[in-house]
């Protein structure tokens, strides 16, 4: 989680935040509280969290005094930060041969996002316009414009998705094109493909590489959801005072 000197942070707050621990960090309750509460209002009852081997606190939480009463929690550990591809073969027992939803712990998705990914039927995943992202003011304008952008044909099948986009890469999608917030349908191939695809010059196995994976060998089609609403993001230690102001009169019922 990436520091911010200024940010005005309680002990509890700043300690998980130094620690990486980005879905525990208290926002009234623990981040992630009032992500499983958001699946639980949307119908996805059985959740597994992916979690590295020195995160031990996620599990003692949610298995003492955070026990979920509406949703079932597994657990599943990455035994070392090898990309998020890496991640979702973690949960491949979770998962068995059923599509399955795959979120950021540090993402706060309206509900209508979640509902429209639980309808879909096999593959595709939620997008939002980058005027939509930017309108609420919860997401810095510099960091909007380094999210995965999206290309889409005219049935709205996912053609491309381009990570990290130079601004010149970025001018070819439009003035205000489809933004990627890592929120995911993927269907029971999604596996096979990562461990099909190569490291990234980064060193790291990505999901954007085995979806492409799954689109052009394994003939996949992502279907593409246009969302509304704020997305509230923790990426950075900056984010935690207005997250905490955005989630003050909401209640968390895990």
């Amino acid at each position: 989680m990436r520091a911010a000197a200024s940010a005005d942070l309680s002990p509890a707050q700043r300690a998980m935040a130094e620690r990486g621990l980005k879905a525990m960090v208290p926002v009234g309750r623990p981040f992630l509280d009032y992500v499983l509460s958001g699946l639980a209002d949307a119908g996805i009852l059985r959740v597994c969290l992916v979690i590295s081997p020195g995160h031990g606190e996620v599990r003692d939480y949610y298995t003492g005094p955070g026990l979920p009463a509406r949703v079932r929690l597994e657990f599943s550990e990455q035994a070392e930060p090898r990309g998020t591809a890496d991640a979702v073969l973690a949960a491949e027992a979770f998962a068995g041969r059923s599509p399955v939803i795959v979120l950021n712990a540090d993402n706060l998705y309206p509900g209508s996002a979640l509902q429209a990914l639980r309808a879909l039927p096999r593959a595709g995943l939620v997008a939002w316009s980058r005027s939509a992202l930017l309108a609420p003011g919860t997401i810095p304008e510099d960091r909007v414009s380094a999210f995965a952008l999206l290309e889409v044909d005219s049935q709205g099948m996912l053609t491309r998705i381009l990570e990290k986009p130079s601004p010149a890469d970025a001018a070819t999608f439009g003035a205000d094109p489809l933004v990627s917030m890592n929120a995911w349908l993927l269907p029971p191939t999604i596996f096979a493909a990562c461990r099909a695809i190569a490291p990234s010059p980064r060193g790291e196995l990505e999901l954007q590489d085995a979806v492409r994976y799954c689109i052009d060998v394994l003939g996949e089609r992502f279907r593409v959801v246009l969302a509304r609403g704020a997305v509230l993001d923790l990426s950075h230690q900056a984010d935690i005072p207005l997250v905490a102001e955005r989630l003050r009169v909401l209640e968390a019922r895990p």
